[in-house]
């Protein structure tokens, strides 16, 4: 399967009002499965559709492979029939008049595939996705599980170059989604098709992607593994959006213990490392992030510990999500279920200066 270029990508609105992208430059590298991630309005529909050939953007190029599809430049533009594409939307748009074999069917019956080919093809994709004995069955008589991969079907059966996808599970329930995005990475690692991946859920690109492109305003802010953004996120913005239960900041002024960075947070000094003493300036303040699995319990009399009250204890089975005050702000731990009977109305928490995140107050940059 080819590789998808985007070079300089820019969509425009309103007569120049209003920037969906702003010179987008990505590299999707054969048979990844990579997920455009972001919160609504910061352009990762609007870069599938230019993909696509759906929206025609007002400079850059896509390439598929070695074939130039859009070049404003070059007045470039192969219509989104003739791309060797297929698309899934969070909407199934099945043909409620049709069975399952004939929504499956229609696309290839157009492209003239012979009758023996069609029935191949969709008794081979039906058996991958579970649905072989809803062949005759027409959309109304499914759940809606079963229309999502009846509409995955129809867009597989066709073989094509590239496989894009704009929130398909956004309209399935917790279950349901879980079991259609195994399916999904599943059948994906089995094709080894090139995907492109559209949601506002983390939990999705987490579990779903082989890389990561989180946007916002139109640009990408980082792109990388899922562990790469959780680990090591460029910005604050990037730590907050990336990782469940949401990572915690605390506003902190600096000094040097021993050439050691200490962080003073209220009464409390967090040690950071000694690697980080070069990139800091004394004179300015620092927003910690720390993420909810990092903290852990101490004793309250151990040097440096973040003493909180305990608002709310959530469990979750083997973990519990401590919801905690601590100088009028408000965090959340997240610790083993075990320890659920050690913690009072108070609790005292420490975490390893390695897990810190230290982001420029002003810029809201990582500074480590």
């Amino acid at each position: 399967m080819p590789p998808v270029i985007v070079k300089d990508l820019s969509v425009v609105y309103n007569k120049g009002k209003t920037t969906a992208l702003d010179d987008l430059n990505l590299t999707i590298p054969d048979g990844e499965f990579c997920v455009f991630l972001g919160p609504s309005g910061c352009g990762k529909t609007t870069a599938l559709q230019c993909v696509a050939g759906l929206v025609q953007p007002t400079n850059g190029d896509v390439k598929i492979g070695e074939r130039l599809v859009t070049s404003v430049a070059n007045k470039t533009f192969v219509r989104p029939q003739d791309r060797n594409i297929a698309m899934v939307f969070q909407e199934y748009a099945l043909y409620p008049n049709m069975t399952v074999a004939g929504n499956m069917s229609f696309s290839l019956e157009n492209l003239n595939y012979s009758k023996e080919e069609i029935t191949k093809k969709i008794t081979d994709v039906s058996t991958m996705l579970g649905i072989s004995h809803l062949l005759d069955r027409k959309p109304a008589e499914l759940s809606g599980g079963q229309r999502q991969r009846v509409a995955l079907g129809r867009a597989l059966v066709r073989d094509p170059n590239i496989f894009l996808l704009d929130e398909p599970l956004g309209n399935l329930d917790a279950k349901l989604r879980e079991q259609v995005r195994f399916d999904l990475k599943k059948i994906q690692r089995q094709l080894k098709v090139t995907t492109i991946y559209v949601t506002h859920d983390q939990t999705e690109a987490m579990t779903l992607a082989d890389r990561i492109v989180l946007m916002k305003d139109g640009k990408v802010v980082q792109e990388g593994t899922p562990n790469q953004l959780y680990r090591t996120p460029r910005s604050m913005f990037v730590a907050e959006f990336v990782g469940t239960p949401k990572i915690n900041f605390l506003k902190c002024k600096v000094e040097l213990k021993d050439k050691v960075p200490s962080f003073q947070y209220g009464n409390s000094a967090i040690l950071g490392t000694t690697e980080l003493t070069s990139q800091l300036d004394l004179r300015k303040e620092y927003v910690l992030g720390v993420r909810p699995a990092d903290f852990y319990l101490v004793d309250k009399n151990e040097p440096g510990a973040l003493q909180g009250k305990v608002e709310l204890i959530e469990p979750l089975g083997d973990d519990i999500l401590v919801h905690f005050a601590l100088q009028q702000e408000r965090f959340v731990a997240k610790l083993d279920a075990i320890l659920e009977e050690q913690i009072g109305a108070e609790i005292a928490l420490k975490v390893e200066p390695q897990n810190l995140h230290v982001f420029d107050e002003v810029t809201e940059d990582r500074v480590n």
